[in-house]
């Protein structure tokens, strides 16, 4: 018995084999809710390699500035500073989606609602509700990339 339990090392468990993309905490983005896992994990670990692997080359992010009574957009590089410092500036961000308010039958636009909640420190914590509005398309590995991402929050 002893010479068994000597060839099996505790601290490296083997691979479980059964394990899939689908049961993974990461997605591959080979169908829609990929993506939407993806999100929800970048935002969770604060991943950006992982937010970037979701954006498309030519993505834009446009959002309504009520202060300014206006749209404002920008591309994937702005959107990785923006993010980048969101993600290092915050102590913690919870992610919930909720109902996919609607979509299309090829699935190229998204709307869907979402709870996001922002903790800084335990004293500032900020509360977002709202849905996104993302037109998706797949690249050239027929994964999903989020070419288009409106903002339609209450933030």
């Amino acid at each position: 018995m002893f010479i068994v339990w000597s060839c099996t090392n505790p601290f490296a468990p083997q691979i479980d084999k059964n394990l899939s993309a689908e049961k993974g905490l990461i997605s591959d983005q080979k169908n829609v809710e990929g993506v939407f896992r993806n999100l929800q994990y970048a935002y969770t670990f604060k991943d950006t390699l992982i937010y970037s692997q979701l954006l498309d080359k030519n993505f834009t992010f446009s959002y309504r500035n009520y202060d300014l009574g206006a749209d404002v957009s920008w591309g994937r590089d702005e959107e990785m500073k923006v993010t980048y410092g969101l993600f290092q500036n915050t102590q913690s961000l919870d992610l919930v989606w909720n109902n996919i308010v609607t979509i299309t039958g090829d699935s190229t636009n998204i709307i869907r609602s979402f709870n996001l909640t922002i903790t800084f420190n335990p004293t500032d914590i900020i509360y977002v509700d709202g849905r996104v509005n993302l037109l998706l398309r797949k690249d050239d590995d027929a994964k999903w990339k989020i070419l288009r991402w409106i903002d339609e929050s209450n933030f």
